[in-house]
């Protein structure tokens, strides 16, 4: 049997040091953790946060700049013109507003908008009802 020499034997490794691990923010704003620490003289320290807990509205500095801003123009609606021919027109061909909303596949709520001019001009909606109608619609749109 092979013998091993018994030299003088030494060690590779080296020392482990092992740290706690630093307590997490949630832990430290335990009541119980704060208490723990004033009782034993440890330093706390205490934030106060800029209208914490108040029901004070946003400033009226921000609120104030956006009214300032260029708002976008009202949007633009049927004429009345348009409103008129479209009736006149659904009435010529004795159909109602439901019956006309499933000839150009729209919702009735579509067409009682479009009459009751509330509505804004969609060219689509239009050219469907100048089909069903055989009535020139929009070329009469106020602008």
């Amino acid at each position: 049997m092979p013998s091993r020499n018994p030299g003088a034997m030494s060690q590779d490794w080296e020392p482990v040091v092992l740290h706690r691990s630093k307590p997490k923010a949630q832990d430290l704003r335990n009541p119980k953790a704060v208490n723990q620490a004033l009782r034993s003289g440890a330093e706390v320290q205490t934030i106060k946060k800029y209208d914490a807990g108040s029901n004070k509205k946003a400033a009226a500095g921000t609120a104030f700049k956006l009214d300032e801003g260029t708002e976008p123009a009202a949007l633009q609606r049927v004429s009345a013109e348009t409103r008129q021919a479209i009736q006149k027109a659904r009435i010529a061909k004795k159909t109602s507003q439901a019956e006309l909303a499933k000839l150009i596949s729209e919702r009735p709520q579509v067409v009682q908008d479009y009459e009751n001019g509330k509505a804004v001009p969609n060219q689509a909606v239009l050219s469907k009802m100048e089909k069903v109608f055989g009535v020139k619609l929009r070329g009469k749109i106020a602008k």
